[in-house]
């Protein structure tokens, strides 16, 4: 029978090889302090576009992890609204995204304040307005009961189930929580990113929900990453580099959690994963220079609401060609609205034609 981790006599007492991590934790460390010394050169405006980028990332690809997808319009507007950043073309948000949006930004904008059982209750209640996970009616802001079994993580087809982990019994809960909390509550000797990695390991063995588990442990890893920045604002997303290397996340899970105390081969897959999250960062940062300088060109040229708002999709990651049917669609106007607006923006020198064409034109910003 499989031994995990929380079956230890010795758990929670994580171990690591201090000398193992030290040359990738500081190239971590070392990187974090250049990118915010850049930033800081930025100005105010673009900080902020860039915190609004990355935390709309993060959201999105949280979610992706666990298999669900949200619309990005939607959660973009809904956490520049919160944050009193003014975009073009607010749209409704549904209750699902604001949930999600709300844990997020409580995680990383009040990320000072101490983690409590209530304010967990507060993330999962808002991660699952409806009460409901997909279909499947979930205890909701209370930790899990077990009602229905044990909680484990399977895969494959009903009667081939393989089970990847199982979590401690929900009679344990509250004593591990308490634990878990205070730790997280109580300053240590231990690096803040190190601090963060120890955290996410740890919720998510304990796996103290019916879902949400996994979403809620990467928002407390962040929340812990902004106090190691010393910072609201962020600029890198650990969920999105995550999200990338799903796999590889799940299988080191896997096997840590049924290894022993000592975590040092998932702290080095943390550190790695943040590092190369860090400098991704760096490349979606030139993304946000571009488009502040391309809006910084334009500001003499009369556009109506709709080009803008399309423009600015169109920066943001536009998925597929820009058709005229397309436009229509998005913008909510007739195709012959669409038609005229795309016109006027290519006689103003900043949309142009695709080559190849085929069935339907398309076009994209003029470099």
């Amino acid at each position: 029978m499989t031994r995990y981790i929380h079956e230890l006599r010795a758990w929670p007492t994580f171990t690591w090889e201090d000398e193992k991590l030290i040359l990738p934790l500081s190239e971590v460390r070392h990187k974090q302090g250049r990118l915010l010394g850049k930033l800081e050169g930025l100005g105010f405006q673009l900080r902020e576009e860039a915190t609004l980028e990355t935390l709309t990332q993060d959201v999105i690809k949280s979610s992706e992890i666990e298999g669900e997808s949200l619309p990005i319009d939607q959660v973009r507007s809904s956490i520049a609204r919160r944050l009193g950043i003014e975009i073009a073309g607010e749209v409704t948000v549904s209750r699902n995204v604001e949930g999600v949006v709300e844990m997020m930004l409580d995680a990383t904008q009040q990320y000072g304040q101490p983690l409590t059982e209530e304010r967990l209750f507060g993330w999962h209640a808002a991660l699952f307005p409806t009460g409901r996970s997909g279909m499947h009616k979930i205890s909701v802001g209370a930790w899990r009961d077990d009602a229905k079994g044990p909680m484990q993580v399977v895969s494959g087809a009903m009667g081939k189930e393989r089970v990847h982990y199982q979590a401690p019994q929900a009679s344990r809960l509250q004593s591990e929580m308490e634990k878990f909390l205070n730790w997280f509550n109580t300053p240590s000797v231990t690096d803040p990113v190190l601090k963060a990695a120890v955290a996410h390991l740890w919720f998510v063995t304990i796996h103290p929900f019916d879902d949400g588990n996994g979403r809620i442990a990467r928002a407390i890893a962040d929340m812990q990453l902004a106090r190691a920045d010393g910072s609201r604002q962020r600029f890198y997303s650990m969920s999105a580099q995550i999200q990338r290397e799903r796999n590889q996340y799940y299988d080191i899970l896997e096997s840590t959690q049924k290894g022993d105390l000592d975590i040092t081969t998932w702290l080095l897959w943390f550190l790695d994963c943040l590092n190369r999250a860090i400098a991704l960062s760096e490349q979606n940062l030139s993304g946000v220079i571009h488009k502040a300088k391309f809006w910084e060109a334009q500001q003499t040229v009369v556009l109506n609401e709709r080009q803008r708002r399309m423009l600015n999709k169109l920066m943001d990651g536009f998925e597929g060609k820009l058709t005229t049917s397309k436009w229509a669609k998005i913008a909510k106007c007739s195709p012959d609205t669409a038609l005229r607006d795309i016109q006027d923006l290519v006689e103003k020198g900043i949309l142009e034609k695709e080559e190849g064409g085929g069935r339907s034109t398309s076009y994209r910003i003029k470099v």
